[in-house]
């Protein structure tokens, strides 16, 4: 069906696919400013009516929320210089994501700004506390064209994330404002791969036409298979999650029978590139092989239709401008931009009018730090102030003091010490008899969404955790569960961490005070947790006997592989994770004695 555009800005019209969800149009992504910025894609086409025309692409992935300029390695990118040293630059901020953007399109034509989903969830509090509204309308005003879902868009399930696209106040918290209705997004999110278990039927709309005279690109949007096991099952209830090469390869078919030849994919899955440099170089040898990128965006990549001209992604917040073969051995850009609002890539695809098609052997792409040297997008700087405002009575209220800055997020290490942290406020917290009476609490890393900063964010002065900080830490809410788990299962969970599902991507669980044990990167999959070296307080753990473990309700669903620990029985229910984490910077921090960074040494590992 056609969307229904909210906003006539030109002639340009946008067609979508018809699906479980009505689906809204996109703002034109049209709007000069001064400046310029990628203007080395300028290929002399595209400038009048003639053949061939330059369509730019702007993209971007795993915004989460970040509406403010992301707080220490969270908002910072790595550049390689000539020389070959590496430089961090300060990254981040929708006011000045959008200046870039309005900037990039100057002197474009034809521009469409596509993003590959994560785009709400696992927010700071400035969106999160607002269930991601101030999100939703800050990208209606960077004029996002469509974007794929993510995982995180179904953190609060599938009617929530209906009400993203729709509009509507929300069910319990209603209007946050008086007398205005929160209108949702001014584009479609797409989910081709997502159907609801009952009828089969795509939830939201699969794909989406872009069209400007006579210039047609297709968009299919797809979030990874293995959704379900990175949401809780609240959020993925009723829903199916399907192949993303198979998905994508039968919408290609269908734009096809629609004459829609130029399509890009919408992938929230990736790759983790050789170097954390946003500017590290794929392809170095020119050969388009894709050998400067691993993961499973690799396999998908190779595996997608040939008719699918290029592949934005997302997923694992890494930077990479990457050649991979289709599966008739010709290269096709592959792109990811970071997270947070620190980077958009900006891409030129040459359109051949005759053909209808993308000429693959013009396509040109790199990323672009989003750097705060650039004035302010005043528009989106006033959406945030009016939300700053209904945020700060609870965000700027002091919840404990640190010593220096605890890294969580911004820790490169299998054991971080912000994880540390947290384990330790959740052991505290559901170690009473009458709280769960907990001997050991796991946290799963991914859950980590920042790092706790010394440096002030406001007013409230150095070393001081605000509770808008501490959110921004935890966002979920997660309810805390303790549970009783055999010795056994405990140990198979953390083989779980390096095996199964987590066998080329590992996750490594943060552990509290008393438990230790040894990890064993020379030796492969569950081996790499060396028998006989768990312990609990010194003493071996006991295969036969019972432990009572706390963790997340996510964990305990069985979220990120981790089977074993869906095992546990006798459950109690205790305070959110959020809640816990507070109440532990109160009662062991002051101004007088902050707390210290964890020495982060309970794991061994041997490399």
């Amino acid at each position: 069906m056609a969307a229904t555009p909210r906003k006539n800005k030109t002639a340009r019209r946008i067609l979508a696919a018809g699906a479980g969800l009505a689906t809204v149009g996109a703002l034109v992504a049209t709007m000069p400013s001064a400046g310029a910025s990628g203007d080395s894609f300028a290929a002399g086409h595209g400038k009048g009516w003639g053949r061939m025309v330059d369509v730019q692409l702007l993209s971007f992935n795993d915004l989460h929320g970040n509406l403010e300029p992301p707080a220490g390695s969270s908002g910072q990118v790595t550049r390689t210089k000539e020389d070959g040293t590496t430089e961090k630059i300060d990254a981040g901020g929708v006011e000045y994501l959008a200046t870039h953007l309005r900037q990039a399109r100057e002197g474009n034509r034809y521009s469409i700004t596509a993003a590959a989903g994560d785009l709400i969830g696992a927010s700071p509090l400035l969106s999160g506390l607002f269930h991601d509204e101030p999100t939703v309308g800050a990208l209606n005003k960077l004029d996002l064209d469509v974007t794929s879902v993510g995982n995180h868009e179904f953190d609060e399930g599938a009617v929530e994330l209906a009400r993203m696209q729709n509009g509507g106040c929300h069910p319990t918290a209603g209007c946050y404002v008086e007398g205005k209705t929160f209108k949702g997004a001014d584009f479609p999110y797409l989910a081709a791969n997502v159907t609801k278990e009952k009828t089969g039927k795509p939830l939201l709309d699969p794909y989406f036409i872009w069209e400007k005279n006579g210039v047609r690109i297709g968009f299919i949007g797809v979030t990874l298979e293995g959704t379900p096991n990175v949401v809780t099952a609240e959020g993925v209830k009723g829903l199916k999650f399907g192949d993303e090469v198979e998905t994508i390869n039968k919408y290609t078919k269908v734009l096809e029978r629609k004459g829609v030849k130029s399509i890009v994919a919408l992938v929230h899955e990736g790759g983790m590139p050789a170097s954390a440099s946003y500017n590290y170089n794929c392809d170095g040898d020119g050969d388009g092989d894709g050998e400067g990128v691993s993961g499973a965006i690799v396999d998908i990549a190779k595996n997608v239709s040939p008719q699918v001209d290029a592949l934005v992604t997302g997923h694992t917040h890494q930077a990479y401008v990457c050649s991979i073969p289709d599966p008739a051995g010709k290269p096709r850009l592959v792109t990811s931009a970071s997270s947070f609002g620190k980077l958009y890539t900006d891409t030129t695809l040459t359109y051949d009018r005759a053909t209808k098609d993308i000429v693959r052997t013009a396509v040109a792409s790199a990323n672009h730090v989003v750097t705060r040297d650039v004035p302010k997008a005043a528009d989106v700087t006033k959406l945030i102030e009016d939300w700053r405002t209904l945020a700060a009575p609870i965000a700027n209220r002091p919840q404990g003091f640190i010593a220096a800055d605890i890294n969580g997020r911004g820790s490169s290490a299998f054991e971080k010490p912000l994880g540390d942290l947290i384990a330790d406020a959740q052991l505290e917290g559901l170690a009473p008899a009458d709280k769960g009476g907990a001997q050991l609490a796991l946290m799963n890393p991914g859950g980590i969404r920042a790092d706790l900063v010394y440096a002030a964010s406001g007013s409230e002065g150095n070393g001081v955790v605000t509770y808008g900080e501490s959110f921004t830490v935890q966002p979920f809410t997660n309810m805390m569960n303790v549970v009783d788990l055999t010795g056994a299962n405990l140990i198979t969970a953390l083989k779980q961490q390096v095996s199964g599902s987590n066998l080329n991507s590992v996750k490594i669980l943060q552990i509290s005070k008393g438990l230790t044990y040894t990890l064993d990167m020379t030796k492969t999959g569950a081996d790499r947790v060396v028998d006989g070296t768990v312990r609990l307080n010194g003493e071996p753990i006991d295969p036969s006997k019972t432990y009572r473990v706390a963790m997340n309700e996510f964990l305990a669903g069985g979220g990120d592989g981790f089977a074993a620990l869906a095992t546990g029985t006798n459950k109690l229910v205790g305070a959110s994770d959020l809640d816990l984490f507070n109440a532990y910077l109160a009662a062991n921090s002051t101004a007088a004695a902050p707390l210290p960074v964890p020495a982060a040494d309970r794991i061994t590992v041997v490399k």
